[in-house]
Parts: C-alpha cells; structure tokens; sequence
C-alpha cells in the first residue's frame, strides 16, 4: 500500500466520507495551509487530512495579559505537546475543498467534504503547518452488511422519532436513507449523537459490516436512554456545525 503526504488538519471531531465539513480558518498556521491549497492548479484536487485530537487544543494557547502584538505566534504543533504523533487519533478522513474563500481581514471560509480514510504514520511538524504521512485505508463490505443495514435503518428510525420527541411523519428527516451500506454507516455515525471516542471508534471499524453492527447497538442504547431521559435537545442530524478552527 503506498503512502502520501497531506496538510494535516485537527480537530474535535471526526469527519466521514461524505460528509460536509465548513471551516472558519483564522489561525497562521491553517491560513497557511489554505493559503498554499488555493494557489494549487485547478484541475488539481485541494486535498488535507483531517484527524481527531486524542489530547490538545484545536485551537493553539494563547498569552493572556499581553498586548496582542506582543503575544508569541504559535507554531504548527502548538497545544499538541513536542510529539504531535501522540495527540491525535491516528485514523483520519481525507478532505476535499471545494470553495476556499478569503477574506478581507486575512481568515478564510472553507467548504470540504470527507472522502476517503486514512491511517496516520507520522507527523511533520518543521513547515508553516503540520504535515503527515498516510496510507489509504480501503473500504471493504464484510460479511452480511446488506442485512446490516436494513436493521440500521429500522434502528436509525426509532432512534430519530424518539430523539425529535414527534412522529415519523412529522421528522425533517423522512427522505430515504442511503441504500448503499457504507454510504449507510458513514451517514448515520455522524448523525448520531455520539461523543468523539464513539466517533472515532464508527470511522476506524475494519469493515462496512462491523460499523453497521456496532451502529445497531449504539443506536438501540441510545433510542431507549432518550426514553428514560426525555430533556435530551433534539438535534439537525444532518448538519455539522461550523469549526471554529
């Protein structure tokens, strides 16, 4: 399997294939990034790698007390400590851009989307940002995914009656599920809410098959503890909120 090298970008949380991921990029260090992913030719594709944090700041320290012009620009690790390696999740989602827009104060507004999994094999952290190595992890089906996924969708069901608090009829989200598991899985491990470790634990299953069956029972779990806890807020299951970098 060959390996790449990628911008790496972390956050608080996991992305998926194919799902949206919006950006509001103020830091130096993912200015640069972007700064550098824009100038690419168009008919190349602006790609980074976007990796959970195990431990550390999605936004890097800063001085307070000092004057703003006084303060230390932070450096492409800053708030991962000296082995950026060990701070983060080491399986990843690719990322595609596909608008970078900057703005008159220097920031940039960003739309991405997830589109393939990665392992993470190390980090790079002499440039402008962080840089990794990676190798491509393959999406493989495993053993009665089909089947799986009819029962997820069943589960998935109930799970967003009972977290909307309404009927089915009455659910924002009545369109039909993706038929196609692994499209399936990703959606529905980024709709649920879930913390960061589940995530994590949804995005880095061997096989479509293991995600699905792990979803069922989470989601099953999850739809009988709203029961008991009706106070839960409901969510968009299919937005993911803006990261403030």
């Amino acid at each position: 399997m060959t390996s790449a090298r990628l911008p790496i970008f972390p956050l608080n949380s996991v992305l998926f294939p194919g799902l949206v991921l919006p950006l509001n990029v103020f830091e130096q260090r993912y200015r640069a990034m972007m700064r550098e992913l824009s100038a690419l030719p168009e008919e190349l594709p602006r790609r980074f790698g976007v990796v959970a944090i195990r431990d550390g700041r999605e936004v890097a320290p800063t001085a307070p007390g000092l004057p703003e012009q006084a303060r230390p620009e932070p450096g492409p690790a800053s708030g991962f400590g000296p082995d950026p390696m060990r701070s983060f999740h080491t399986v990843g989602c690719m990322a595609e851009a596909a608008t970078i827009r900057e703005r008159p104060d220097g920031t940039y507004e960003v739309l991405a989307s997830g589109t393939t999994r990665f392992r993470l094999l190390s980090v790079d952290a002499t440039g402008p940002y962080l840089t990794g190595e990676v190798e491509e992890i393959p999406e493989q089906q495993g053993d009665e995914a089909g089947a799986l996924a009819s029962g997820v969708v069943r589960a998935f069901r109930a799970y967003q009656k009972r977290l909307a608090g309404a009927s089915e009829r009455s659910l924002a989200g009545q369109a039909d599920l993706p038929g196609e598991p692994s499209v399936l899985s990703y959606l529905v491990a980024a709709a649920a809410v879930l913390d960061t470790p589940a995530k994590q634990r949804l995005l880095q299953a061997p096989d479509t098959a293991s995600r699905l069956a792990e979803e069922l029972k989470l989601l099953r779990t999850e739809t009988a503890l709203i029961g008991k806890l009706p106070s839960l807020p409901a969510v968009d299951l299919t937005r993911r909120p803006t990261s403030p970098n």
